[in-house]
């Protein structure tokens, strides 16, 4: 009687491990990307993305547990993800959009550039990095890219704690897609991993694109695993379940013959038979439970009151706990800044409102009548704050206070505000007003002046790491201020694997050897005095870099160079009244920071003298009336 049920049974769990023998085969044969995938210039790195993430249970069904694993606040991954409770329970598969910041990295000359989002992971016991790669990270990394951006660390000698960067594989659309004219172009390419029972049209159909844009980036035959890239033009609107406690629906999958009704019929007389048996037994214990168990249950009562106790304080010492150890990490910046509340910054934006963002993760902040500028970024601020309380100098921008959210594990820098913004908004965005060439030549000798403090007058040197014209924020006098030291190292001549920074403006002795000194700042300084001169961008649409042929523009005649150089310039500075040798004077020097030998370029000293004497010649022109050689307009 019992056969058949039986035959049914091992017949369809024989059919589902054949179902996942021949997946695992399918894997085994038609293994995804291993080690990454290749960036290169035409790209636009670093970006802001996301990853497509599912909540999976026991341990990342909450938004909290699944923000520490990327390093992000709840809010960060609630926002896009369509979530209106950052501490709402999650349920199994939930769909999530994490956001990750993209780079190009260059790993070693075996491997080249390699576009992904760092991520350090600090090992519990258990941890490997296989279990990490693929089930933390859910398949969004692997284990041999691991090993590939962490070189000294032996894979089955990870001490407990020990923080290992993973590779969260990602990749950032082409700079002409990230045009505002390019409003149906993508802005985004989501990381999704291949499922087993996936294919390219129920993709598309998940994230509303089409089938032909997903194969245009991943082609045609993606493997089980692999990272795909979905082009967006905005964020996908996450249709997230309702909450309910109920189990979950079961579905009657076999047709029950009347000889298994008959069984069921009597398997279920001989369960009530014994149930009853356990029933006379229980009423029998029940008087000598409730006599001798009377005062168990008054102590067991009193037992539960302390333990409601001792976890409400126990939460609480938590987050005290997390803001001691925050606090701790900026010990030696008490004294110096004010310590804001976290109250102050969310009333000071709105709720830090989309309507007061300025750039990036930074929003401007009405405090007590006074603007400020708030950073908000996930906590280790540290490194950041070490090196600005080392640094006190007018062409710096300078940070005012700070404050510590332990609840979120975040960190907000709180700077003052420049009113003008930044030069690059000045030089590439359409504005009426164009800068002179005397107000560039001051900001090129404020920005030269601020490096010049940074490189020579502390101790160990810092080196910001990312000049470029976005961080160069400018008063309401015009004079300029060098922000953003979220990259900026302190001590130089150093080696790094992990390479950082904004394409155009990166050194070349960094991007291929990781090599940090102060002359990568003065590289990319020449790249700012280029964007002065020309009014260009850094990296035109096709993905080249403005300073790979400026050199051709001094060889030859005199005259040849002057030409040139007039064909080369901002069209506004050809109508105003300054002199070819200025400008002339300036492109040497620019041309100077761009050697590709970092010995041979110029300190910072040296540029300040140079652009010093740029200043001599347009003043003197200018008090003296027109030169001769006074550009004229074409």
């Amino acid at each position: 009687m019992r056969i058949k049920p039986m035959y049914g049974t091992f017949s369809l769990l024989f059919f589902i491990i054949f179902l996942l023998y021949n997946q695992n085969l399918c894997y085994a044969q038609d293994a995804p990307s291993t080690t990454g995938y290749s960036c290169n210039p035409s790209q636009f790195y670093p970006c802001q993305t996301y990853v497509f993430y599912r909540a999976r249970g026991p341990e990342f069904l909450d938004l909290a547990s699944i923000g520490d694993l990327f390093s992000i606040s709840r809010l960060m991954i609630a926002n896009p993800s369509n979530i209106s409770t950052p501490n709402t329970t999650l349920v199994n598969d939930q769909s999530l959009l994490v956001p990750i910041t993209c780079s190009c990295n260059n790993i070693n000359t075996t491997f080249g550039n390699i576009s992904y989002a760092g991520l350090n992971y600090s090992f519990n016991s258990g941890d490997t990095m296989y279990m990490i790669s693929t089930v933390k990270f859910q398949n969004l990394t692997t284990f041999q890219s691991a090993e590939v951006v962490n070189p000294t660390v032996v894979p089955e000698n990870i001490d407990i704690g020990q923080a290992i960067e993973f590779p969260i594989f990602c990749k950032c659309p082409n700079r002409t897609q990230t045009q505002p004219q390019n409003q149906n172009q993508p802005r985004y390419l989501i990381s999704y991993v291949f499922q087993p029972f996936d294919n390219i049209s129920s993709i598309a159909s998940r994230f509303g694109t089409t089938p032909q844009s997903i194969r245009e980036i991943n082609g045609n035959n993606p493997k089980i695993f692999d990272t795909l890239f979905i082009p967006l033009s905005k964020l996908p609107n996450i249709t997230q379940p309702t909450a309910s406690n109920g189990p979950p629906p079961v579905t009657n999958t076999t047709v029950v013959q009347e000889n298994d009704k008959k069984g069921t019929v009597i398997g279920l007389a001989i369960g009530l038979g014994i149930s009853g048996l356990l029933l006379i037994l229980l009423a029998g214990l029940w008087g000598y439970r409730e006599k001798s168990g009377k005062s168990k249950r008054e102590k067991y009562s009193d037992v539960e009151r302390q333990k409601s106790l001792y976890l409400g304080s126990k939460k609480e010492s938590l987050n005290k706990e997390v803001e001691v150890n925050l606090m701790a990490d900026v010990s030696d910046c008490l004294d110096k800044y004010k310590m804001y509340k976290i109250e102050q910054l969310w009333e000071a934006t709105d709720g830090f409102d989309e309507g007061c963002l300025i750039q990036g993760s930074v929003y401007k902040g009405i405090i007590d009548g006074e603007v400020f500028a708030i950073k908000k970024m996930k906590w280790n601020a540290r490194e950041e704050l070490k090196i600005l309380q080392k640094v006190n100098h007018g062409n710096l921008v300078k940070l005012e206070g700070f404050c510590i959210d332990p609840k979120e594990a975040n960190c907000y820098l709180v700077y003052e505000y420049v009113e003008n913004g930044s030069l690059h908004s000045w030089l590439h965005k359409d504005k009426k007003e164009k800068l002179s060439w005397k107000t560039r030549l001051k900001i090129a000798t404020d920005v030269a002046n601020g490096l010049l403090y940074i490189h020579e007058h502390t101790r160990p040197r810092v080196v910001h790491k990312d000049i470029k014209s976005s961080n160069i924020l400018l008063d309401s006098n015009m004079r300029a201020k060098v922000a953003n030291f979220g990259l900026a190292k302190s001590g130089c001549n150093a080696i790094t694997m992990h390479i950082v920074g904004t394409q155009g403006y990166i050194a070349p002795e960094y991007l291929t050897d990781g090599i940090v000194s102060t002359k990568m700042d003065v590289f990319s300084f020449g790249v700012v005095l280029l964007e002065l001169m020309s009014g260009r961008e850094a990296i035109d649409d096709e993905g080249k870099v403005l300073w790979a042929k400026v050199g051709e523009i001094l060889e030859g005649s005199e005259e040849r160079k002057v030409k040139k150089l007039q064909e080369w310039m901002d069209d506004s500075l050809l109508r105003e009244e300054c002199t070819m040798e200025s400008v002339m004077n300036v492109m040497s020097v620019a041309i100077s920071c761009l050697n590709k030998d970092p010995s041979k370029r110029p300190s910072m000293v040296e540029i300040v003298y140079a652009l010093s004497k740029s200043i001599d010649l347009f003043s003197d022109i200018s008090e003296e009336g027109l030169s001769p050689r006074q550009v004229t307009s074409r």
